[in-house]
Parts: C-alpha cells; structure tokens; sequence
C-alpha cells in the first residue's frame, strides 16, 4: 500500500495520528476476539457500499492496515470522491485474517463517515450547480476530525471555510462588542497579521455599510431576509471598489438554498455539511479463508 499522491505533508501526519488514536482506543492491549483466529490463516474481504453515496476517506481506510500489518494487500474498485450505486463493491482485501478483522472497524468508521460527508456535499453541491455560488463549510466538526471532514467536503464539490481559529479571521457581534466597533476591530486585524483574510459578520445594512468602509475581505450576512440579500448585492455592486465578497449565512435549509443562491451572493456557509450527516452504509464480508 502507497501513500496517495495530492495529499500535503501537514494532511498525511494528521491522518497517520487519527488513525493512530483510532487504533489505541479500539484495539487497547489486544485484539482478544481476533487472537481466537489461528495466526496463520489468511483470508480475502470485500467492502460493499449498502447505498448510492460518494466515496471519501481512502487514505485514512489504508493508513488503518498500514499500522495493524502493512502485508494486507487493498485492491481498491473505486477513485476518491466517486459517485457510487447501492451494493457496489468499493475494495477487495486479501491479508491474515486476524488483521483484516481486527482493522474492520477502525477503518470502515473513517470510509463511512467521510463518505458521509462527501455525499452530503455532492447533494448540496448539486442544488446550486447552476449559478456561480460556492457552498462552504463551517468549523462544526466532529472533534479530533476538522481536517478530515474538510478534506471530505471537497470530495464532494463543495469548498473550505476557515480551517480554524488561526488562518483567518472571522469578527462576529461578541468581538466587535469587546473591540468597540467595526471598524476597530478591523483596524487592529489588519495590523497584528497583514496577510490574514479578514471577515465581519454583520445582521444589518448599517452594519453591512460599516464592514465595507472599513475594508473587510468577505462580508458574512447573517440571517438576512432573500430581498434584503438581493438588495445588498446589488448595492455592493455601486458603491466604490474593492468590492468584498458576500457570504450568506443561518437558516440555510436544503429548501432556501437554491433561492439564496439565485441572489447572487459569492459564498453560502453551511453548517450541516458537516455536522448533521450520517454515515453510509458499508459491510465487510470474508470470501476466502485459507490456512498456511
């Protein structure tokens, strides 16, 4: 097994250290159910996809029997971030059998939660595939697996938010509260880190003027009304460049979404491309078992 290509150095130490906390929380000191197996059998596997769904997580899949005993051979059927049909065959697995079981869950847990979050993604994705609007994701993650799920939600067609605290600000009510207004919060951003991308959150077309006099990259508007973000487009449009992206925000249901994308805005974050999906379907299934 082969690390995949395209995948950043800081992307490849976190999947080896989620798969690592995996494996110590599953496993423990020993596979006790596994160890009833003869050490020398060996055996051949499947994984079946259960329903339609697009698949994401393969690295994180081979990493697992990378670590459990790198001589299980994976023959994968399928490409990273593919559409896929009910009751297809996603990888055949040929290896000792105490490491394709003892390895079973760990991995299928990373498959079917990424592929969860792709699929979700792809869905969403494809509800605004006509117009220009990119759906980004949000920090509500599962814990101990941001960088997965975003990886994830690329998968699927759709794009990062921020990946966290650090690689770009984000001003909502509380900061500019604590900051004593707009455009001092926005003044002292720009001077503690230049290169960050500075965004405000803002609930109102007074605010919405503030954020753009003070120089604000992205615009985030919060919870705003179809006619209110049609209006504010438009006049973003007038008023002297730069002209800052806008982000709607809140309330961004399956049913609104194609009706505040046709609004014209740049950007629409979604929380529940990574926080309300469910996991696809997957089952695993011996199909050969040999003893050497």
């Amino acid at each position: 097994m082969q690390p995949h290509d395209n995948l950043t150095s800081d992307l490849i130490d976190t999947i080896q250290r989620n798969v690592r906390h995996a494996l110590e929380e599953d496993i423990g000191s020993g596979d006790i159910t596994a160890s009833l197996i003869p050490a020398g059998q060996m055996a051949k596997a499947r994984i079946l996809c259960r329903e339609p769904a697009v698949i994401a997580g393969r690295p994180w899949f081979d990493e697992v029997f990378r670590q459990i005993d790198s001589s299980v051979n994976l023959n994968w059927q399928v490409k990273e971030g593919e559409r896929v049909a009910a009751d297809q065959v996603l990888v055949y697995m040929e290896g000792p059998a105490r490491s394709l079981l003892t390895g079973e869950r760990a991995a299928m847990n990373f498959l079917q939660t990424l592929s969860g979050t792709a699929t979700r993604c792809y869905h969403y994705a494809s509800q605004v595939k006509e117009t220009d609007v990119r759906l980004l994701d949000t920090r509500k993650t599962l814990p101990g697996l941001r960088l997965a799920q975003k990886y994830a939600v690329k998968a699927g067609g759709c794009h990062n938010h921020r990946i966290g605290l650090y690689d770009a600000f984000l001003i909502k009510e509380n900061h500019i509260a604590a900051c004593g207004g707009i455009e001092q919060a926005v003044d002292t951003a720009r001077t503690m880190a230049p290169g960050k991308p500075v965004e405000v959150e803002v609930e109102n077309m007074e605010e919405f003027r503030r954020a753009r006099s003070a120089g604000a990259d992205i615009i985030m508007l919060d919870n705003f009304p179809l006619e209110t973000l049609r209006e504010t487009v438009e006049l973003n449009k007038t008023l002297p460049a730069p002209q800052p992206g806008l982000e709607a925000s809140g309330g961004i249901t399956e049913e609104r979404l194609p009706m505040i994308a046709a609004t014209g805005v740049d950007f629409i974050s979604i929380g529940t491309l990574t926080k309300d999906i469910e996991s696809v379907d997957l089952s695993m299934r011996l199909v050969d078992i040999t003893e050497i």
